[in-house]
C-alpha cells in the first residue's frame, strides 16, 4: 500500500483527469440504461420456460398479452378502438369482447391483445398501443404494461429517493465534518461511482438480461457505500493532518483506512457472490450490478477521492458552517464506561429488545411480486384491479401440460393415453377444466373418437381439432385449477403433479409452475448461500483478529439482529402499519437484505474490533482496550450508519413495493446493527469474555 499511496499523491492531476473522462463517457451510456431493462428478474431456466417456448414455437401460443379495458363498454367504441391496432405489426391476434361474451360483464369489457413471440422490446409496443388509443378513454393492463409501468416508476423512485436522501446525507456529513467542501466531496464520489456503474451495465446489457430493479438497488448500494468509504477516509485523513503534511496524511489514510475499505468491500462482495448460487435471474443481476458498483466504490474511494483531496489541499476545510466540539469523545467515553460497568444488564436488555422485534417473524408470508408492486395511482394497477373484481382473474389459473411421445398422438394407443391423462387430471378436486380433443369435440370415450375418425366427413374436422392440441410428437393440455397462480395451493398442485406417472414424459408450465420453481429454487439454495457467507466471514474474521470467539459472536449477533429486522419488516408491511397497505413480503427481500447487510455490518464490526485490538496489543487490558476502541470509533460508526440509513431508508417514500421493502429492510437492519449490536452487545460481550476474546487454538498468546 505504501507504493500505491505514493503513486496516488504523485499523479493526482492525471488521476482526476482520467476519472473525468471515464465519468463523461459512462454518463452517455448510463442515460440509455432504463431502455435496456426488461422484466422483473423473476426468471429461472426450468420447465415453465421450456414449456412456454415450445408452445410459442410449435403451437403458436402467444407468451405476452395486453388487456384493453372498456368502462363503460360501448360496441362502437370497442370496434373503433380495436380497429386502430391494425397498424401494429407485432400483434399476433385479438380476442374481442364483441365476439367473446366471456370478456364482457355488466358494463365492463376487455379485449386480449396477443403479441407475437419474436417481439424484442415489449415496452415500445406498450407505448405504441397507448399512443394509439389514449384519446379513447380506455385503460390498458397486463404483464407487459405492468412491467413498463414498474420501469417508469423505478426511474421516478430513484429521482425521489435521491431528492430525499442526498440532502439529508449532506446534513449528516456536515455534522461529522463541519465544512461544506468536505461534506459535498463524498456525494460527488458517490455520484461518479453510480453513474459509471450504470454505464458499464448498459454496455453489458447486450449479453445479459437486466431486471428493472437494478435501477434502484445499484444506486442504493453504490451511494451508501461510496459515502461511507469517503467518510471513513476523510476522517482518518483529518486525524493525520493534525500533525503531518497533506501528502503524508493522504498516504497514511490510504494505508490505514484504505485497508478497512478493501476489507469492507470484500465482505459485501461475499454476500453478493453468495447470491449467484440461487439460479434466479434477479439475484444474478443484483450480484453483477452490486459487484460492479462495490468495486467502483473501492476504486474511486482509493484513487479519485485522495487525488481530489490532494488538489484541494486545506481547501477541504473551506466554508465551515459547524464547529465540531471536542467534548464528543468524552461523552462516548462515559457511555463506554457505563457499558463496562453493567454488561449483564445490557446484554439482557439488548436481547430482550431484539427478541420483541423477532416476534412478528412467525407470521411472515412471502410472495413473488405481481401487479400489487405498483401503487393504485397507476392506470395499469387500477385497470387490473377492476378486471379482477369483475371477472375474478385471480381466482383461478391455467397450467399447460406438455407431453412428448416419440410415436406421436394420432394412433389408437396415443388417443387412449390422451384420454387417460385427461381423466386422471379431472379426478383431482382442484381441477375445474381440462382441454383436449375429447372436451373440445364433446366426445366421451376413445372408442367414440375412433368411430368418428372412421367417417371421412367428420374425420377432417376432428383432425383440425386434434392439431390444435398435438403436433408431431408433442401434446399440450391446458388445465384450469381453482386457485390463484401465486397461491401456495397452486404451487403444491404443480409440485405434486410433477411426481405423477402419466405413462409418458411431460413438463408443466404456467403461473403456478413458474411460482413453484422460483420458490423451490430459493428454498433449495438459500442454505448454501447463507453457509458460504457465514463460513467465509468466520475465516476472514478469524485470520484478521486471530480469534475464535470474535467471529462466532459477530455471526451470531448478525443473525439475531437480522432476524429482528425481518420481524419489524413484517410488522410494518405485512401487518400494515405507518400508513402502509398491508401485504405479504416480497420473496427476494429476506435473501437480498441478509446477503447485503451481513457484509455491510462486518464493516462496523471490523472498524470497532480492530481499534480495540490495536489498544489491546499496545498493552491495555481487555476492558480499557474496549473502552478506548468504543470511544474512538463510535462517532464515525454512528455517522456512517446514519448515512446508510438515510440513503436506503429514503426508498421508503417510493412507489414500487419491492424497492420500498428492500430500502426499509436495509435501513432497519443497519440501524439495529449500529446501535443495539455494535454499541451495546459487542462491548458488553467483550467485557464478559475478557481475555478469552483473543484466544486462538495452537497459537501463541496475543498478549
Amino acid at each position: 500500500m505504501k507504493t500505491f499511496s505514493a503513486f496516488i499523491t504523485a499523479h493526482a492531476k492525471a488521476i482526476v483527469a482520467i476519472w473525468l473522462i471515464i465519468f463523461l463517457a459512462m454518463a452517455y451510456f448510463a442515460l440509455q440504461l432504463p431502455g435496456k431493462l426488461q422484466g422483473d428478474g423473476f426468471f429461472v431456466e426450468a420447465d415453465h420456460t421450456y414449456v412456454t417456448n415450445e408452445l410459442a414455437e410449435n403451437f403458436d401460443l402467444p407468451s405476452d398479452t395486453i388487456l384493453i379495458v372498456f368502462d363503460p363498454a360501448e360496441d362502437q367504441q370497442m370496434k373503433d378502438t380495436l380497429k386502430k391496432l391494425d397498424s401494429i405489426k407485432d400483434i399476433h391476434s385479438i380476442q374481442s369482447p364483441l365476439e367473446d361474451s366471456s370478456l364482457r360483464k355488466d358494463d365492463i369489457a376487455y379485449a386480449m391483445v396477443h403479441l407475437k413471440n419474436d417481439v424484442e422490446n415489449l415496452s415500445d409496443i406498450v407505448e405504441n398501443v397507448r399512443s394509439l388509443i389514449e384519446e379513447d378513454g380506455v385503460s390498458i393492463t397486463g404483464g407487459p404494461v405492468i412491467s413498463a409501468d414498474i420501469n417508469t416508476a423505478s426511474q421516478k423512485d430513484l429521482a425521489s429517493a435521491e431528492a430525499i436522501g442526498l440532502p439529508i446525507a449532506i446534513v449528516v456529513l456536515l455534522l461529522a465534518f463541519g465544512t461544506v467542501i468536505a461534506s459535498i466531496l463524498p456525494i460527488i464520489i458517490g455520484v461518479v461511482t453510480v453513474v459509471t456503474a450504470f454505464g458499464i451495465m448498459t454496455l453489458l446489457s447486450g449479453s445479459v438480461n437486466l431486471s428493472i430493479f437494478v435501477l434502484n438497488i445499484v444506486p442504493m448500494l453504490g451511494l451508501a457505500l461510496s459515502i461511507d468509504f469517503a467518510l471513513l477516509f476523510i476522517n482518518r485523513y483529518r486525524e493525520e493532518r493534525a500533525h503531518t503534511s497533506i501528502v503524508q496524511a493522504i498516504q497514511t489514510a490510504i494505508q490505514t483506512a484504505g485497508r478497512s475499505i478493501i476489507f469492507s468491500a470484500v465482505c459485501v462482495m461475499i454476500g453478493l457472490g453468495a447470491m449467484i448460487v440461487i439460479d434466479v435471474e434477479i439475484f444474478h443481476n443484483i450480484a453483477l450490478g452490486g459487484t460492479i458498483v462495490v468495486l467502483l466504490a473501492v476504486l474511486s474511494g482509493l484513487t479519485l477521492l485522495p487525488a481530489t483531496m490532494m488538489l484541494l489541499g486545506d481547501k477541504l476545510n473551506k466554508w465551515r458552517l459547524i464547529r465540531i466540539k471536542p467534548g464528543g469523545a468524552n461523552r462516548w467515553r462515559g457511555f463506554a464506561g457505563f457499558v463496562m460497568k453493567h454488561p449483564i444488564a445490557i446484554v439482557i436488555s439488548a436481547l430482550l429488545l431484539l427478541g420483541i422485534g423477532m416476534l412478528p417473524l412467525k407470521d411472515i408470508q412471502l410472495t413473488i411480486p405481481q401487479v400489487d408492486s405498483l401503487p393504485t395511482k397507476y392506470d395499469a394497477r387500477a385497470a387490473y384491479d377492476k378486471l379482477d373484481e369483475t371477472f375474478g382473474l385471480g381466482e383461478s389459473s391455467t397450467l399447460y401440460l406438455l407431453a412428448e411421445r416419440k410415436e406421436g398422438w394420432e394412433d389408437a394407443e396415443g388417443r387412449e393415453l390422451i384420454y387417460a391423462i385427461q381423466e386422471k387430471l379431472l379426478k383431482d378436486s382442484l381441477v375445474t377444466n381440462v382441454s383436449t380433443v375429447y372436451t373440445a369435440a364433446n366426445i366421451q370415450t376413445p372408442e367414440e373418437l375412433s368411430t368418428s375418425l372412421a367417417i371421412p366427413q367428420i374425420a377432417e374436422q376432428l383432425k383440425s381439432v386434434m392439431n390444435t392440441f398435438s403436433k408431431d410428437t408433442q401434446l399440450f393440455i391446458p388445465i384450469t385449477i381453482d386457485a390463484a397462480g401465486s397461491s401456495t395451493t397452486a404451487q403444491k398442485f404443480a409440485r405434486s403433479w410433477m411426481d405423477q406417472d402419466l405413462g409418458v414424459d411431460f413438463a408443466l408450465g404456467g403461473p403456478a409452475k413458474f411460482n413453484q420453481e422460483i420458490f423451490d429454487e430459493i428454498a433449495n439454495k438459500i442454505v448454501l448461500a447463507i453457509a458460504i457467507i457465514i463460513v467465509s466471514t468466520f475465516f476472514i474474521l478469524m485470520l484478521a483478529f486471530r480469534s475464535i470467539l470474535i467471529p462466532l459472536k459477530a455471526i451470531i449477533m448478525n443473525i439475531i439482529g437480522l432476524s429482528s429486522a425481518f420481524g419489524i419488516l413484517v410488522y410494518i408491511f405485512q401487518y400494515g402499519h405507518f400508513g402502509i397497505e398491508a401485504g405479504p413480503i416480497v420473496l427476494i427481500i429476506p435473501v437480498i437484505v441478509f446477503c447485503l447487510v451481513f457484509g455491510l455490518s462486518m464493516d462496523y464490526e471490523v472498524f470497532l474490533i480492530s481499534r480495540i485490538q490495536e489498544e489491546y496489543l499496545k498493552g491495555a487490558d481487555n476492558t480499557h482496550a474496549t473502552i478506548d476502541g468504543l470511544t474512538s470509533t463510535s462517532r464515525i460508526i454512528t455517522s456512517a450508519a446514519l448515512i446508510m440509513i438515510v440513503i436506503t431508508g429514503a426508498f421508503a417514500f417510493t412507489d414500487v413495493m419491492p424497492v420500498k421493502q428492500i430500502g426499509v429492510g436495509i435501513a432497519i437492519a443497519v440501524a439495529i446493527d449500529a446501535t443495539i449490536i455494535r454499541l451495546m452487545l459487542v462491548p458488553s460481550l467483550m467485557k464478559l469474555f475478557g481475555d478469552w476474546n483473543w484466544w486462538l487454538p495452537f497459537s501463541k498468546k496475543s498478549k
